[in-house]
């Protein structure tokens, strides 16, 4: 008995298990899914309650396994039965058919583990970005639709791809439509261009209705799936696809920035979900509640700022929300990617919406349009942008304004609007100057204050020249002299004759002028003083007195005798600390 054991367990130690054949399992599964199809009658049963999903699971470990046994780079017998038969390409068309029900489902979460899990570059194959732009194609086409978690999820991995290889946004933005075949500029613009495309030489039947010419079709790529996840409902959903679309624009490479910009619609699709949040704003919005809500941001999608509620108030919160999530695209992109934006932003928003709406003269019109620029100015930050809005608003001209010249039509109605007969658009556009003035953009001074005084003298540009007219007379405490030094000062100076002369009256002939002379001229003095008694704090004179030009009256004088210039005025006397503090040497 024992003997029967003991050899029992030695044949199990020796029976070494069959190896397997990854290959003709990789097969084996791919063939149950398409024999699905074959075989199944029951079109309403979901792929998830089949063996799909279970076999595509099995299918992607196989290949992981498959490359960790392999060295790194070179692709195994699996990957290539992969490539070489189509499987991506034909899930995709299963997606697309949606059969059965959930499929479409299903096929993202395969290309995305795939992509994801797979090491080795695919991306560059024809066989797998064409059907990934197929794919692409068939998501965002239902906004709203079950599968924009795996939509997103699937644009995520690509973004990450791309930013690990710059290179493969052109295999992913490849301007062909992949459901016929054809480049999109070539598609029919309507039925009629179509039906003469298949049957050359041949005309519509007469007196049948011309069909109506349908819009332009646009090429959908990863660009417009993330875009149009931006706008989903779902609060996650859209902050994940601005996060990808912020790391898709800020490729470092110009190559790819420019392929961004030139194979995609991203400014188009950008500015227009820009100028349709804006026209979503209630018209009979209070233009005091635009100004009070406070900035929004973007990652903060359907949440206001603040707890009041009023009309328009979740419109206008997109409405920023949006424009700030513009405004830090800009900020992050590439120069190439972020001038396009700006440029797009200031030709279809602000040149073609907010530019008509300012210029005309319904008061209430002005008022929103006014106040929604404000808050405009108050969210924008990136620089380009912000030198766009600038430039729109006040003009790029940089010379002196003359009265012959032709004025920036905006800049001189809104500074017209600064005293406008209504006070509330004189307020507004009050406003809208203070938030202009507090950006960071040297041509706004310039192009509101100092382009006009440079011409005129007021901006200093060379070594400061001496004045003509002298040095001013210092203060005796500040020049060092003593009071006796000081010709003014009469104590020390008796036979100078200035404690005793009298102030002839008027029509008589002054006395002492000689005496005057001759101490003027021995002190070497500078020529005679005249003060323009400035209104300041520190100055005693009265309000009558103090824009005329009034000879200083000598210290130990006496009090001065009133005379035609000089109403008497009780308790006045003005020293020469005084004089030098407050007039002006002549």
């Amino acid at each position: 008995m024992l003997s029967r054991l003991g050899a029992l367990l030695q044949q199990a130690v020796e029976t070494r298990e069959p190896s397997v054949d990854l290959l003709e399992a990789f097969t084996e599964h791919w063939k149950g899914i398409t024999g699905y199809y074959l075989e199944a009658t029951d079109e309403s049963i979901p792929a998830r309650q089949t063996d799909i999903p279970w076999r595509l699971k099995q299918m992607l470990d196989i290949l992981v396994y498959e490359e960790k046994q392999r060295p790194a780079g070179e692709a195994g017998p699996c990957l290539e039965y992969l490539l070489q038969h189509k499987v991506l390409e034909t899930l995709s068309t299963l997606g697309k058919a949606e059969y059965p029900p959930g499929m479409r489902q299903q096929v993202l979460l395969f290309f995305s583990r795939v992509l994801a899990q797979v090491q080795h570059p695919l991306l560059h194959y024809l066989n797998v970005h064409r059907p990934v732009q197929k794919l692409l194609q068939l998501s965002g086409d239902r906004l709203g639709s079950g599968t924009e978690k795996e939509e997103v999820q699937f644009a995520a991995i690509l973004c990450t791809k791309i930013k690990q290889d710059p290179t493969l946004l052109a295999y992913i933005l490849e301007g062909k439509s992949i459901l016929n075949g054809r480049r999109a500029q070539e598609l029919p613009a309507s039925p009629v261009e179509e039906g003469a495309e298949h049957s050359p030489g041949t005309t519509a039947a007469a007196g049948s209705p011309p069909a109506e010419p349908s819009p332009p079709r646009r090429d959908s790529n990863l660009v417009t799936s993330l875009v149009g996840l931006c706008k989903s409902k779902k609060s996650r959903v859209a902050l994940k696809a601005r996060e990808n679309l912020l790391l898709l624009v800020g490729l470092a490479q110009e190559a790819a920035a420019a392929c961004l910009v030139r194979s995609s619609t991203l400014c188009q699709l950008l500015t227009e979900h820009l100028c349709d949040l804006y026209s979503a704003v209630p018209a009979c919005t209070d233009p005091a509640d635009v100004l009070a809500l406070e900035r929004t941001g973007w990652r903060s999608q359907g949440d206001a700022a603040g707890n009041e509620v009023f009309l328009g108030k979740e419109s206008l919160a997109a409405f920023f929300g949006w424009l700030d999530y513009l405004d830090e695209l800009v900020m992050g992109a590439h120069p190439v990617v972020a001038d396009a934006i700006a440029e797009a932003v200031e030709e279809k928003f602000f040149q073609g919406i907010l530019q008509p709406q300012l210029l005309q003269m319904s008061e209430l019109d002005v008022l929103s349009a006014t106040a929604t620029l404000t808050g405009t100015v108050r969210q924008i930050h990136a620089p380009p942008l912000l030198h766009r809005l600038v430039l729109f608003l006040l003009g790029p001209d940089r010379h002196p304004e003359t009265p012959g010249d032709a004025p920036h039509p905006l800049r001189t109605q809104l500074i017209d609007r600064c005293n406008h007969l209504s006070d509330e658009i004189s307020l507004a556009s009050l406003r809208l100057f203070e938030e202009l003035l507090r950006k960071p953009h040297e041509h706004v001074a310039h192009s509101l204050v100092l382009r006009n005084l440079e011409a005129r003298g007021y901006l200093q540009r060379s070594p400061p020249v001496p004045d003509e007219r002298g040095p001013p007379e210092l203060d005796p405490d500040e020049d060092g002299l003593d009071l006796e030094d000081d010709p003014y000062f009469t104590d020390g100076f008796p036979d100078a004759g200035f404690g005793t002369v009298k102030r002839p009256l008027p029509g008589s002939a002054p006395s002492g002028k000689g005496q005057v002379s001759e101490v003027v001229s021995r002190r070497r003095r500078p020529p005679r003083a005249w003060r323009k008694v400035a209104t300041t704090p520190t100055c005693t004179m009265p309000w009558a007195w103090s824009r005329r030009a009034v000879p200083a009256w000598p210290r130990g004088g006496g009090r001065r005798p009133p005379g035609p210039s000089m109403p008497a005025t009780p308790k006045w006397r003005f020293t020469r600390a005084t004089s030098s503090r407050c007039c002006l040497i002549g």
